[in-house]
């Protein structure tokens, strides 16, 4: 995609600081997992407006307290860049005033930042420090000279209480398909937000034997790399490198052992849609919805292999039930697959065990048609979804499952969806039953495999077997 603020190759290879960005590069390849904001971008955000995207990225390395090491951390990257919403895989918002040079935005991001005392035994003792959703305001500008952004947070669910600022520039280098984008990063935190995370309490300290500290707001400072490749129109891949050095407030803590952390998060995704025509503004304006209603009961098995089989075993331990409303868009059609965007909104009926609540559901999904021999009518049609699902609650059946494990639990988790339907046409001829299919619906959600922090470390899931009826216009 063409880039007004970005620089050909030619121009490129005039620049003498590409060395030390080469030199940078390899600095930064020390796997470490905390190295700024900026370090999770992804290409989305150079998508045409109304694009949807999944893809997936991998975290890795240790972090800045003493003796934490840790493991790759799997982040699924649910993607989509509009005119007025945005997901941008660890952040999301609201594109409050956008044009070619101006950007403000209202935001929710997530912040990676955790303590867990039983990583390790010079932890143990200590309380636990939480990962956070944050939410701000966030302003961008874009020039011939490159990106300048700023961003105000606060924390969204009362975990650190405090504040951030963080400044940024950026300068985009474009060598045909690769991009390759310096960034620097200067960030402010306050005193409540720095003490959560890095303070060490007096209780703590009779405790763990460690000393006590009170630590002051800091200015850290960040840099490093961005680099994409589209490797068709549809495929891009993405490595981001970024070094982030800490203020003394944070380096004299107790529980710190570094002044410098550095990051790696690389991975990929799929555009869906007609990228080429949205680039050229040639896509078709009409545009084929769709709407269905669910309802269903818990079930007994995972999404696979046993629906697949016939088997939808009620589960006799939590007898709950669910219903939702889906709404979905038509973004990529073919001869035998549609890629439909879907917004799904579920109630859970817990039958007196908890209180009913809501889940929201954001997902994409793949619908494929099958034909009889004879004719060119669908004559059934067998889907498959992935996105998320955030819920008010965690739902009661995955309290139970989980609980009988001792394994976590969260509100929010991927979301996985399996259907298959016949169209009512066949059955019932009417305007009304027109493009409109009745069939079955098994509903998922999960953790994936207790690979993703962002997803709260969670090792299993639920399901639930609906009947649906989905019409499209």
């Amino acid at each position: 995609m063409p880039n007004r603020r970005a620089i050909t190759s030619a121009q490129f290879c005039n620049f003498s600081f590409v060395r030390v960005a080469i030199a940078v590069a390899w600095v930064v390849l020390v796997p470490i997992a905390q190295a700024g904001q900026e370090l999770a971008r992804v290409p989305i955000e150079t998508a045409p407006p109304g694009t949807p995207a999944l893809g997936g990225a991998i975290r890795t390395g240790a972090d800045i307290y003493i003796g934490d090491e840790r493991d790759p951390d799997l982040v699924p990257l649910y993607l989509y860049e509009g005119k007025w919403l945005f997901a941008h895989g660890t952040s999301g918002g609201i594109h409050a005033y956008k044009n070619d040079g101006v950007s403000l935005d209202l935001i929710l991001r997530y912040r990676f930042n955790k303590l867990d005392p039983d990583a390790d035994e010079l932890l143990a003792g200590l309380n636990k420090r939480n990962q956070t959703l944050e939410g701000g305001v966030s302003g961008s500008w874009f020039g011939r000279f490159g990106s300048l952004r700023a961003e105000y947070v606060w924390d969204a669910q009362n975990n650190h209480n405090g504040n951030e600022f963080d400044l940024s520039y950026r300068y985009p280098f474009e060598w045909g398909n690769f991009t390759f984008s310096p960034y620097a990063s200067l960030i402010w935190q306050d005193s409540d937000l720095v003490n959560y995370y890095y303070g060490v309490s007096e209780a703590e300290s009779v405790a763990t034997g460690i000393p006590a500290y009170q630590a002051g707001a800091a200015t850290n400072f960040a840099y490093g790399i961005n680099t994409s490749y589209n490797l068709t129109d549809h495929i891009f891949l993405f490595a981001n490198l970024g070094l982030q050095a800490f203020d003394t407030s944070i380096r004299n803590s107790p529980i710190t052992e570094d002044e410098f952390v550095a990051g790696l998060f690389f991975g990929g995704g799929y555009y869906f849609g007609d990228m080429d025509g949205q680039r050229k503004g040639s896509v078709a304006k009409e545009t084929t919805w769709s709407w269905r209603v669910n309802y269903g009961y818990t079930g007994d098995h995972n999404i696979v292999p046993e629906p697949m089989q016939g088997k939808f075993t009620e589960n006799r331990k939590v007898q709950t039930n669910i219903g939702g409303l889906t709404l979905g868009k038509l973004v990529q059609s073919g001869e035998r697959v549609d890629i439909y965007a879907k917004a799904a909104l579920y109630r859970h009926f817990e039958q007196g065990l908890q209180d009913d609540f809501w889940n929201y559901t954001a997902y994409m999904m793949a619908i494929g048609k099958g034909y009889l021999p004879w004719s060119d009518r669908v004559a059934f049609r067998w889907g498959f979804g992935f996105g998320f699902s955030a819920a008010e609650k965690v739902p009661y059946i995955e309290q139970v499952k989980q609980g009988d494990r001792d394994r976590n639990t969260s509100h929010f988790l991927n979301y996985l969806e399996w259907t298959v339907d016949f169209p009512l046409e066949g059955l019932i001829k009417s305007k009304l039953t027109r493009n409109c299919f009745a069939g079955v619906t098994v509903v998922h959600r999960s953790g994936i495999f207790e690979t993703s922090n962002i997803l709260g470390d969670v090792f299993g899931g639920a399901d639930w077997y609906t009947l649906h009826l989905e019409c499209l216009r």
